[in-house]
């Protein structure tokens, strides 16, 4: 599929075998684009294909040139209730984007123009829809020069701090907040907890002690479905063993008395490092021990130990405990692209994605007047 620029080429990969050869040029594509996370690394979409792809869906649009993979698009194929082609991760990433290689003033222009061309192809009879786009992604360049319809849509809140010391973080709040925090960390001291960064290698066993603790710590409460599923334990074990040897991912254990407690899987890259799930022993909420506290303090201690990012993501939500800390808000984005020949299907997807947000809305507003928040 030729795209008019000498020595560029795009095909469209199907196979999950060939996507799963695609380990080594991906990682080096990954690394060389600023503005990916971890959620775009190989280990995380291949590993979140073998646990959630469907037959004959795979579509993966690559951009080469000469025979050197210069930009990517991970999407699947699905045909219901509209024909949409999403990201690969949908569902269980924080962010999703395209990787494109970069030059000084961010993605290479002719790799991108050629993965728009590649993605214009795919779009035949469909919507392309990309959900949780952070901010300044290379997905934001490709919605600007998209020559068919095209909808940019709010979707999920995430918050950030400055990746500062614990300490810094803690002046940063007002006066009485401060001196609470500065308690929690002192108990913490008091209780003996003490912290480990896994090695790499003890990384699997590890991820399955969190899985066991995210289980125990939400026993008759509410819990995000999707955990507690074995395709979410396998895809989580099989992807952070292999994100933990190329440093995208760190697992962190806390003992007490000898026994793990607690532990924590923390996402790193160049511009961002956010703690992803942690699981944590009732016993510690019994002690009266401010967990997310000690967490976030592990993760300040890792990035300052490590020196590679600028921002420590508190990723999607906007919990109460998250913005006791005074973090900055950003929005994700929800980019929309289609044919004219398509644009029936992004009409009807529009509806549907304004008719889930009244609902949330309804839903809000009958809580806030005092209604069952089950």
């Amino acid at each position: 599929m030729p795209t008019g620029t000498p020595g560029l080429a795009v095909t469209v990969c199907t196979d999950p075998a060939g996507f799963g050869a695609l380990r080594e040029e991906w990682n080096r594509l990954h690394r060389s684009t600023a503005a990916a996370t971890p959620f775009q690394s190989h280990a995380w979409l291949h590993s979140w294909w073998l646990s959630y792809g469907g037959a004959g869906r795979l579509r993966v649009v690559l951009v080469r040139q000469d025979g050197r993979l210069v930009a990517a698009a991970p999407l699947m194929r699905r045909p219901r209730p509209l024909p949409t082609l999403t990201p690969l991760g949908t569902g269980i990433s924080d962010f999703s984007d395209v990787l494109v290689e970069e030059g000084r003033g961010g993605p290479v222009r002719p790799a991108l123009d050629a993965l728009r061309t590649g993605l214009w192809k795919l779009a035949r009879g469909a919507v392309i829809d990309f959900r949780e786009v952070r901010p300044g992604s290379a997905v934001e360049a490709l919605h600007d020069d998209w020559p068919g319809p095209r909808r940019r849509c709010a979707d999920s809140a995430c918050l950030e701090l400055p990746a500062l010391p614990m300490d810094d973080l803690v002046q940063r709040l007002p006066r009485p907040r401060a001196q609470r925090a500065r308690a929690k960390m002192r108990k913490l001291d008091a209780a003996g907890i003490e912290r480990r960064v896994v090695p790499a290698a003890e990384v699997g066993p590890s991820v399955r002690r969190l899985l066991e603790l995210h289980q125990l710590q939400w026993q008759q409460r509410k819990v995000t479905t999707e955990h507690v599923k074995p395709r979410f334990a396998e895809h989580l074990t099989r992807s952070v063993a292999l994100m933990a040897e190329t440093g995208d991912a760190v697992v962190t254990e806390f003992t007490l008395d000898g026994s793990v407690v607690a532990a924590d899987l923390t996402f790193v890259s160049p511009r961002l490092a956010g703690g992803y799930l942690y699981g944590a022993h009732p016993d510690l909420r019994d002690r009266k021990i401010d967990v997310a506290t000690m967490l976030l303090r592990s993760c300040a201690q890792h990035l300052q130990d490590t020196s590679r990012t600028d921002v420590l993501s508190l990723l999607r939500g906007t919990e109460p405990y998250k913005l006791h800390w005074r973090p900055e808000q950003r929005v994700n984005q929800r980019f929309l692209l289609a044919r004219h020949s398509s644009a029936p299907q992004l009409a009807a997807l529009l509806a549907d994605i304004r008719a889930r947000s009244l609902a949330r809305q309804a839903r809000r507003a009958w809580k806030e007047r005092g209604g069952d928040p089950a």
